[in-house]
């Protein structure tokens, strides 16, 4: 253990942002957009020597001066955010590295779920995580012909309905994942509540968490990654990578994705997914939107109309559970929340 202080670094001091940034930009990386927690050591002279943040229940951002390399000092930085993270909490632990940092994690007890060759590794600091996760999923496991479909729902919409409703025609078993991350402007617990009224009457569909294996681009990291068309890719291929063993366990042979027109991200995503899950003998089927007065549904339209205050317009968007929702005294800080945001649409 060294002699060095760590503190935390508060957005508003600009001055130890900017050595930290310096830091990070000799190790080839930038300042991740998604942080909640940045820290920093300090050497004698109060200047930083080593950093480290974290965002949600994820560590990330990581730096040593090449001054200092060898002593020790991430493993103290490491240590300091995972005391950090259990005191909000977090004991389930994730961590996003380059290649060649995978044994160092590896060494201080973070475990292997999927790997990009040349990029990232994805990990874990539990040794048997995902795997009681796929023997899990695999208790639903039915006989005949298994598709899935994975869901963020922000707020379920009729294009959302329709979307599972042809899925579900297609198949014996749907398996639908909603995605848990709370890093959207509707809180899980209000999506997934959404998402099981709207879908009650369709018979074959299971219904499951996606757990924090099934990673939205919020949370997604880009700090290591050259540009935003490289993280939208790495994001892709990373999710399929995981996609593929979930599916392997569920006897799962199709995936449907909704497809997107106003979103340019969700797009590059699509057409990857499209050619990827190929290779894993895997049929990947992007579904054109439902459409009202020749628009597609968008979520993105909803958030903006309820931001706008105009849910008597909701009706032709949204099935009647959820549009009951957000006329219920229940949605009122939902409600301010979205109005709330600057910007509710995702490109």
């Amino acid at each position: 253990m060294s002699d060095y202080t760590i503190s935390q670094i508060y957005p508003s001091d600009h001055r130890s942002l900017a050595q930290i940034d310096n830091l990070l930009g000799q190790e080839g990386i930038r300042r991740d957009a998604n942080l909640d927690y940045v820290c920093a050591m300090y050497d004698e002279n109060n200047q930083i020597i080593a950093t480290g943040s974290c965002f949600g229940n994820t560590l990330r951002c990581f730096a040593v001066s090449h001054t200092h390399q060898g002593e020790g000092l991430l493993n103290e930085i490491v240590t300091h955010l995972t005391e950090v993270q259990f005191q909000r909490g977090n004991v389930h632990l994730f961590v996003y590295t380059k290649i060649n940092a995978s044994k160092f994690f590896g060494d201080l007890g973070f475990y292997e779920i999927a790997r990009i060759e040349n990029r990232l590794v994805f990990m874990e600091n539990r040794c048997q995580g995902f795997h009681k996760y796929l023997a899990s999923l695999s208790k639903t496991k039915t006989a005949g012909k298994s598709a899935a479909l994975v869901m963020n729902a922000n707020p379920f919409t009729l294009g959302h309905q329709y979307l599972v409703e042809k899925a579900a025609s297609e198949c014996d078993t749907l398996h639908l994942f909603i995605v848990s991350e709370d890093a959207s402007l509707i809180p899980f617990s209000v999506r997934k509540k959404l998402v099981l009224d709207g879908v009650s009457h369709i018979p074959n569909i299971i219904c499951h968490d996606s757990g924090p294996y099934i990673i939205s681009n919020a949370t997604f990291p880009s700090y290591f990654l050259k540009d935003e068309a490289d993280v939208i890719e790495s994001h892709a291929k990373l999710d399929l990578s995981i996609f593929t063993k979930i599916a392997a366990v569920l006897s799962v042979t199709r995936r449907y994705v909704g497809e997107e027109p106003t979103s340019q991200v969700t797009g590059i995503y699509n057409h990857i997914m499209s050619s990827e899950l190929s290779l894993a003998g895997i049929e990947c089927v992007i579904v054109p939107r439902k459409q009202i007065a020749e628009q597609p549904i968008s979520a993105s339209v909803v958030r903006q109309y309820i931001k706008d205050g105009r849910l008597e317009e909701l009706s032709s968007l949204v099935p009647a559970a959820t549009l009951s929702y957000f006329k219920s005294p229940e949605a009122l800080p939902v409600i301010e929340r979205i109005r709330s945001a600057g910007n509710v649409a995702h490109y």
